[in-house]
């Protein structure tokens, strides 16, 4: 059996019917993604999902990652920030290093995107690549992960020079989109509910990891799963425990994540989160490695109550992947966490340590409330943020720019 045909038993028969109806269309396009990482962040985990079920609707894909110096990713990541609206001075060495890396990739990968018909660029880092390819024969879209409704103007202003050329973009929300002269489509990511970090465990592993990391089952445990990095706010978190910590002595708190090889603030940022637990024993602080994805999954399972106390988030799957497995989530009231969080239906929206702090309190001690939301958070996911729909939404995009010109078509 197919993972279509495993998908079809979550989803239903007709929406993976639909999606070979739109493969069809496709069968003999050559498309190729491009990010900056094979591991770590949402982007990776989306393009790791999704590629292989690409493949198995008939579709020739391929997944290229550029390669990158440290002053190249020192760079990207200060676009990154800045382009959340952090503001942050990008020095010329820096920008001299980008274009340099996006030019060195682009010879190594001429012949790959000079063949394709479709390239989904991902994110600011390869977004150069585009001017080494002037009389590409594909169509290139953009397909931008993070929130750039508030960026640094000049920031933005430098990398629009090479998106402008791009034939679409995709953003997540409407309202992180740019004026640009090109078709703009909205797509949400998404989670796979067959990937080692959303399927069911046995009661027996989720215990084993707890155990395995001095977390007691007995006890309240408050998750936050993420990489480490200031714009997920660690601190806070740990600011929020503190203060329920006062009425809630047994109350224990978990910040789980990895890194990733294009996010170099991730182990400076590590350091900071242990200085701030300041040798609390009930913080546990763990630095996961790759394939962690059935440790995260028991965290997220085994935890009270789940957070994702973000100042500034793309989207952040980590929402969704707690709310799959019925955990209601405290999100911060920012980006693509307010399409997810259904204030007080599928969680609770906070601004500050303190919002947090006191709807952690009320999950505490409403333990039926977490069970209502909980559920109803399931069915959310269920019906808009699986992989299924995500994919139909990129076949879809993928057909209107080869065929928006040609009519309606049918679908077979």
């Amino acid at each position: 059996m197919g993972k279509l045909d495993r998908l079809a038993e979550i989803t239903g028969l007709d929406v993976i019917e639909h999606l070979y109806q739109l493969a069809h269309w496709i069968s003999e396009v050559n498309v190729v993604h491009i990010n900056s990482t094979r591991e770590g962040g949402g982007v990776a985990e989306i393009l790791k999902n999704i590629t292989p079920l690409m493949e198995e609707l008939g579709i020739k894909v391929r997944w290229e990652v550029i390669t990158g110096t440290d002053v190249f990713f020192q760079c990207t990541k200060a676009m990154h920030n800045a382009l959340h609206g952090r503001h942050v001075v990008i020095p010329d060495k820096f920008i001299s290093e980008y274009e340099k890396i996006n030019a060195e990739n682009a010879e190594r990968l001429r012949d790959v995107l000079m063949d394709a018909d479709i390239v989904f660029v991902h994110d600011p880092q390869p977004a150069a690549l585009i001017s080494h390819f002037p009389d590409r024969k594909g169509k290139w879209i953009w397909r931008c992960h993070i929130d750039i409704s508030r960026p640094v103007r000049s920031v933005w202003r430098y990398l629009k020079n090479y998106v402008v050329n791009y034939d679409a973009s995709i953003f997540h929300l409407a309202t992180f989109a740019q004026h640009l002269p090109h078709p703009m489509f909205l797509i949400p990511p998404s989670i796979d509910p067959l990937g080692e970090k959303n399927i069911p465990l046995p009661d027996s592993e989720i215990q084993s990891v707890l155990s395995q990391f001095g977390i007691d089952p007995d006890r309240p445990v408050v998750v936050q799963i993420s990489r480490f990095d200031r714009l997920k706010d660690p601190i806070g978190v740990i600011e929020a425990y503190k203060m329920v910590k006062r009425y809630s002595p047994s109350l224990q708190l978990v910040l789980a994540g990895g890194g990733a090889t294009d996010d170099p603030e991730g182990m400076t940022v590590l350091e900071e989160v242990k200085m701030a637990a300041e040798g609390d024993p009930d913080i546990k602080i763990l630095y996961l490695p790759p394939k962690s994805d059935r440790v995260i999954n028991a965290l997220q399972r085994g935890a009270t109550v789940v957070l994702q106390k973000s100042i500034r988030e793309g989207f952040g799957l980590t929402v969704t992947e707690a709310m799959w497995k019925y955990k209601p989530v405290i999100g911060g009231d920012t980006g693509g966490i307010r399409l997810q969080v259904v204030n007080h239906h599928t969680g609770f929206l906070v601004n500050s340590p303190e919002g947090a702090a006191l709807r952690m309190r009320y999950f505490l001690n409403n333990p039926d409330k977490i069970e209502e939301m909980g559920n109803k958070a399931h069915r959310f996911v269920l019906e808009n943020f699986l992989i299924t729909r995500h994919l139909r939404d990129y076949l879809t995009v993928m057909i209107s720019i080869l065929y928006g010109l040609k009519g309606r078509l049918e679908l077979v």
